[in-house]
């Protein structure tokens, strides 16, 4: 498995993508925690937090001294073959397991008014934790993110933590935060002078610029995440196949 990413997410990837490439049928009983388990190679703990976000998902249903069955709910598995398999998860991880992390500076800031606005910052909440960050893929500068979180949140992080891993992993592995939804926005953009300073570009030079919030469970905003990609390295490759069922056929893509 990936070092990088939580073992609980590659499990729920793995299962959720058994599902909607309908290696299992609708309806159908999935293997016990214990087979999942020895399947992966993991605890049934990890087995057992997989499963939890695929119920709250909606992919698997439980029943009481039954087991854990697919859903039956064809419209949830096609339209997120159609519209969203694997778009989201790229986004957040494409490549990270090949990024290396140049240099991490951590500060209290006084946030701008829009970050205050998008973490929904009470009046006597002053500053905020601001962590910016500028990583290396095949040894080229090639994104500079800075992320905004609330400070007693922000305040439990440091250079080494993020040095070894990502920022979601320990806010999810370490605090146990637990995110369920995500707004996120995709521009075509230019460095400012910042920008192309952290990279070592030309100012006005093309980038791709991501902004994504994080909420948890009960709607509330942790992290805002502001990216700036060099737009002569990054690339998102989408491969689409055609599948034909009784209904017609329908798109599918997995990124690359």
């Amino acid at each position: 498995m990936n070092t990088i990413l939580p073992i609980y997410y590659q499990v729920k990837q793995a299962i959720k993508n058994w599902i909607i490439n309908k290696e299992f049928s609708l309806g159908e009983k999935i293997p016990s925690e214990n087979e999942l388990a020895e399947k992966f190679n993991v605890s049934r703990l990890t087995i057992r937090q997989a499963i939890a976000q695929l119920i709250q998902e909606g992919f698997l249903q439980s029943r009481r001294g039954e087991g854990t069955f697919v859903t039956e709910n064809e419209n949830l598995i096609n339209r997120f073959n159609l519209e969203t398999m694997g778009f989201m998860d790229d986004l957040f991880y494409q490549q990270i397991s090949k990024i290396k992390i140049k240099s991490v500076v951590i500060n209290r800031v006084v946030p701008p008014k829009l970050i205050k606005e998008k973490l929904e910052l009470n009046n006597e909440e002053k500053e905020v934790v601001q962590i910016k960050r500028v990583r290396i893929l095949k040894e080229k500068l090639f994104t500079y993110t800075i992320n905004y979180l609330p400070l007693a949140i922000g305040a439990r992080i440091t250079e080494k933590d993020l040095y070894e891993r990502p920022l979601l992993q320990i806010l999810e592995q370490d605090m146990g935060i637990r995110f369920t939804e995500a707004v996120q926005k995709i521009e075509a953009s230019f460095a400012d002078k910042e920008v192309a300073e952290k990279l070592e570009i030309a100012s006005g030079s093309p980038i791709l610029f991501v902004e994504r919030i994080m909420y948890t469970q009960k709607h509330n905003p942790v992290e805002v995440f502001q990216s700036s990609y060099r737009g002569d390295l990054y690339n998102f490759t989408v491969r689409f196949k055609n599948v034909r069922s009784k209904e017609g056929s329908k798109w599918i893509h997995r990124s690359e």
